[in-house]
């Protein structure tokens, strides 16, 4: 009974990670394939960088931070690919500038959007609107971050993936976690 109470609890307060119940694909999707928003990516997930988008007539104007597992990180610096389950995280936020004694500065604001990528290396979801690709597509507004907005990820998330097609979909050049050795 003690080894079931703890193995019940151990999934219920998991952190962040690809490590999933056994025969779960992920933790962040729903055997139907709707996807979920991570919670706790800034403390417990590695920053992968960072992008910042300042035209503010650009689709996606802003301070783009992006993370991932710590095991993803670690998986695509050996294997230079995204493995099975492993879930993206790119937190966009306003920007504003000012001009202040060192120059013009930049910084973030407040959080305009989450999207939310989970690769899918088996195809599990062909005939689901927000699975394609090789991945699993969201986008999470903060007025109802447990909804996702996302209705089609051709129309919804594509057109932006599109230069990255070689790369996975991933604009992985902007990622220096992911081609750097870890600090010792």
């Amino acid at each position: 009974m003690a080894c079931l109470l703890l193995a019940f609890f151990s999934v219920l307060f998991a952190g962040p990670s690809m490590a999933q119940d056994a025969g779960a694909f992920s933790a962040y999707v729903s055997d139907s394939g709707e996807i979920r928003l991570p919670r706790g990516i800034r403390e417990q997930w590695h920053h992968l960088g960072t992008w910042a988008v300042l035209d503010a007539e650009a689709p996606a104007p802003g301070f783009h931070d992006v993370y991932t597992q710590p095991e993803t990180a670690q998986a695509y610096r050996k294997t230079g690919a995204f493995p099975d389950g492993a879930v993206l995280v790119k937190e966009i936020r306003a920007f504003h500038s000012a001009p202040m004694t060192t120059g013009r500065s930049s910084w973030s604001g407040d959080v305009k959007h989450w999207f939310v990528l989970v690769k899918d290396a088996k195809g599990r979801f062909p005939e689901h609107p927000n699975w394609g690709n090789g991945w699993g597509w969201g986008l999470f507004y903060p007025s109802d971050p447990a909804k996702n907005a996302s209705t089609d990820w051709r129309k919804d998330c594509l057109g932006c993936h599109v230069p990255a097609q070689a790369t996975d979909w991933i604009y992985v050049q902007g990622y220096p976690q992911l081609h750097e050795e870890e600090a010792k």
